[in-house]
């Protein structure tokens, strides 16, 4: 039960903190660095933590369909983040000239 609360918990303030990039519109340092965008930043942030608290949630609800399609969802919310809103490369971002 440990495991599954700390999941929920991380899944929880990973959804919390997209959502606060998105209203806010601005991304912390780091992480704005790794990103096209703020809103970018935000929405992998909180697919990523939506689908974590869907799969939790997913081992606690009766019958196997139920969770199979918890863990479905969650896939398809990962695989959004990672094709439409991934992080930049490390050779993709803004250039000197020497």
């Amino acid at each position: 039960m440990g495991t599954e609360v700390l999941g929920g918990v991380l899944g929880l303030a990973l959804f919390l903190f997209g959502m606060r990039i998105l209203v806010r519109g601005e991304a912390p340092g780091v992480i704005a660095r790794s990103f096209r965008t703020a809103r970018d930043a935000g929405c992998y942030h909180l697919l990523f933590g939506l689908a974590l608290v869907i799969y939790v949630g997913g081992l606690h609800l009766p019958g196997a369909v139920a969770g199979q399609a918890a863990a479905l969802v969650a896939v398809v919310l990962v695989g959004v983040a990672l094709v439409r809103f991934r992080p930049r490369g490390r050779g993709t971002g803004p250039t000197r000239k020497a």
